[in-house]
């Protein structure tokens, strides 16, 4: 009797053994996995620190934050400056601030960052008013990367995730020039970080703890309280230094706050806890509360500490005014807390109030299509200064992102919504909780002036969505042979297109004089210029 074999179906791709054959070796192993995000974050480290200095002047609201970082680094505390300053820095002879306070309606500690670059470099030196931005940026490259082979467990996506960020001219505008939302992005990625590691770390000694306690005989109805989680707290140190640089922090930190709870109870219902829902409220959720939130708080305050123990610093005297200060029950309240609370009360005011018209001001209904990007510099030099060869030249800063990776990112995120609501898989749950911590708020300032760029803050969980869509066209090495090849030959063509797209928009992100034809080829919307 002959039996007929089937010959088995080949699987994967060419290049899928290629690359099997490239890393049979341990060490080769190592050298990609540890190899492959140093190379990303060193790409994104060179497009963003190459010729940084230039141009030297204060470009759009540099104006304002590397002012106050200069004489908050002086003085502890915002102040003013002589009329004329900006010219003064561009002619390389800043001068000195006054003793003057300054109104201003953010926290330090971004201005605290700017500042240390300055000290370092000099305050003549425009590298160093943004340096310290383009660190942030930077290591933001590599925190998506590292969170990206956590979600995926895959060390292609992960450095295409890093890949993807490195070469984005959002990215890369917002790393080169020296405003807030920067580092707010890099301390709201640490703390979506740590949430991550918290929770395997929260489940699995959850678990233990639950098996332990049924090993014994006992009935863990409710389950056991964890009040030491490491990471947690670290969510609350990043948190609060995010909230600490711009307050759209706080919707990060109340997002994952809820997170936190959310996961809880769906992990002691999977446990087989009979009180699962009351004990994820009212006995861990508490404990969580307290674990993430002071932290911030902690955090948060210490940021003002060069307000705090100075005088001269805007509100700084109001509750010793006569007739300001507490009475009553609250009297003992110190005044430096009274004030530092008044003053948050008028910048809160000056926030939801502000409705100024701004040439580049973005309805943030467009800003997933970036229909309004803003540009940050622009000089027409003449013909034989400052490197134009042509009739007429451009010189151009423009915070505008890939449009291929901006575009596909948005196209991504629907279908990771539609994932979420088919297979509620956690990973999408956590990439489109990020999108909507930093989007969704400014839905409610609809009539605000508000500006495109502001959405670097939650641009690393865009592009953790389109890597998520990449994966599912890439497939897998044990996909057939024609499904497999199909998919990498799809993303091989995306990748090579966005990088030739991020190599012809990148003079218009970093102030290199290009031709004004060159410039105006970039207009592919009207509203682009």
């Amino acid at each position: 009797m002959s039996v007929d074999l089937l010959e088995a179906p080949v699987t994967g791709s060419r290049l899928d053994r290629w690359w099997e054959r490239m890393l049979r070796t341990e060490r080769r192993r190592k050298l990609w996995i540890r190899g492959g995000p140093a190379a990303v974050t060193l790409l994104a480290f060179v497009l963003r620190f190459w010729n940084l200095g230039h141009p030297h002047s204060l470009v759009f609201d540099e104006t304002f934050y590397v002012k106050d970082s200069w004489s908050l680094w002086l003085n502890g505390y915002e102040s003013t400056w002589p009329d004329g300053a900006d010219e003064g820095f561009a002619n390389g002879d800043a001068g000195s601030p006054s003793t003057n306070p300054s109104y201003v309606v953010h926290p330090p500690l971004g201005k605290w960052l700017i500042a240390l670059g300055i000290a370092v470099f000099g305050i003549d030196d425009s590298t160093g008013w943004r340096i310290s931005t383009v660190i942030a940026g930077t290591l933001a490259v590599l925190l998506v990367t590292l969170i990206a082979k956590r979600l995926f467990t895959s060390s292609i996506l992960a450095v295409l995730a890093g890949f993807l960020f490195a070469v984005d001219g959002h990215a890369i505008v917002m790393a080169r020039v020296s405003l807030l939302d920067n580092f707010v992005m890099f301390f709201v990625l640490a703390g979506f970080g740590a949430i991550l590691l918290d929770r395997s770390w929260h489940a699995s000694r959850l678990a233990a703890k639950v098996a332990s306690a049924r090993a014994r005989g006992a009935d863990p109805a409710w389950g056991p309280v964890l009040w030491w989680r490491p990471w947690l707290l670290a969510a609350g140190v990043a948190f609060g230094a995010a909230t600490a640089v711009k307050w759209n922090g706080l919707y990060f930190l109340a997002a994952f706050g809820v997170y936190v709870i959310v996961t809880d109870l769906l992990l002691r219902r999977r446990l087989g806890l009979s009180l699962w829902a009351s004990a994820a409220v009212l006995k861990q959720g508490p404990v969580s509360f307290v674990t993430l939130v002071p932290v911030a708080a902690v955090v948060y305050l210490a940021s003002w500490t060069g307000w705090i123990r100075t005088s001269g610093g805007y509100d700084r005297q109001w509750a010793d005014a006569v007739g300001n200060a507490w009475t009553g029950t609250f009297a003992w309240v110190p005044h430096w807390f009274q004030s530092l609370l008044h003053y948050h009360q008028s910048a809160y005011s000056f926030h939801v109030g502000l409705s100024t018209p701004h040439p580049y001001a973005a309805n943030p209904l467009g800003w997933l299509l970036m229909i309004r990007p803003t540009s940050m510099y622009y000089q027409s030099p003449a013909t034989g200064t400052d490197g134009c060869a042509w009739d007429a030249c451009s010189s151009a800063i423009t915070s505008i992102g890939n449009p291929l990776i901006w575009w596909g990112a948005a196209v991504a995120l629907g279908y990771c919504v539609y994932r979420l609501v088919r297979y509620r898989e956690w990973q999408v749950g956590l990439i489109v909780l990020g999108v909507a911590a930093g989007y969704l708020p400014w839905l409610l300032y609809l009539n605000r002036t508000v500006f495109q760029f502001y959405t670097i803050v939650f641009e690393p969980y865009l592009i953790l969505a389109l890597v998520f869509a990449i994966g599912k066209i890439l497939g897998s090495r044990d996909d057939p042979e024609e499904r497999r090849f199909a998919g990498v030959g799809v993303i091989g063509v995306f990748v090579t297109i966005t990088t030739l797209l991020s190599i012809f928009w990148y003079p218009l992100w970093t102030a290199i004089t290009v031709p004004y034809w060159f410039w105006h080829l970039h207009a592919w919307l009207p509203s682009w210029v």
